[in-house]
């Protein structure tokens, strides 16, 4: 085993020091060294200590299961800079949800770590929802369907003028969003929705 790793299985309770994953009996979370990319030359602890999963949807952003990023809401009060790095990077990617903006705002990092999280961001096209008038869609904004559509494997039919309350927003995909109609949970496309006066 390697220094660094033990250091890190120390300093973390051998924990996934993102999301608190630990080995059980049933399953191996394979704790790994992470090293935070874009790391500064001057910053010595540039690792932390991640699972498996937490390495996986890191390295490929395809992989990223919005709900596993729930965790952050315990970590982001790590004292450790290279964790708050990680996970403020990892917020600032799925703000688009609602709740991540939301830890972001409470999150305190110091100049020297905050410049550190910023530098190692993807800023590429922010992705925004807009409904069919080009009304700017936001997570918790209630919409109404324009035009009868089918529900893609089911019989149900979302019927125009139907009312969707409290939709989230398909962060990877300007033109979609999810709501409930009925019971069922559906993706509509944002070109078929108006959002709601007074919203």
């Amino acid at each position: 085993m390697s220094d660094l790793l033990k250091q890190l299985e120390d300093r973390s309770g051998n924990a996934c020091e993102l999301c608190s994953s630990t080995d059980t009996l049933e399953q191996k979370v394979e704790l790994a060294v992470y090293e935070v990319p874009e790391s500064p030359k001057n910053v010595k602890d540039i690792s932390i200590l991640a699972c498996k999963v937490c390495r996986e949807q890191l390295e490929d952003h395809s992989k990223i299961d919005v709900n596993h990023w729930r965790a952050l809401n315990d970590s982001m009060w790590s004292t450790i800079p290279a964790v708050q790095v990680v996970v403020y990077r990892m917020l600032d990617q799925l703000k688009a949800e609602g709740w991540p903006q939301d830890l972001l705002d409470m999150m305190y990092l110091e100049d020297d770590t905050r410049n550190w999280a910023e530098e190692g961001i993807q800023r590429g096209p922010q992705i925004i929802h807009r409904d069919v008038n080009g009304n700017i869609l936001k997570r918790g904004d209630s919409v109404v369907i324009i035009k009868d559509l089918d529900v893609k494997g089911s019989s149900l039919i979302a019927k125009r003028g139907t009312a969707v309350r409290n939709i989230s927003l398909v962060h990877d995909n300007a033109d979609q969003i999810e709501g409930r109609v009925g019971p069922t949970q559906v993706v509509l496309l944002t070109q078929y929705v108006k959002k709601t006066s007074g919203e």
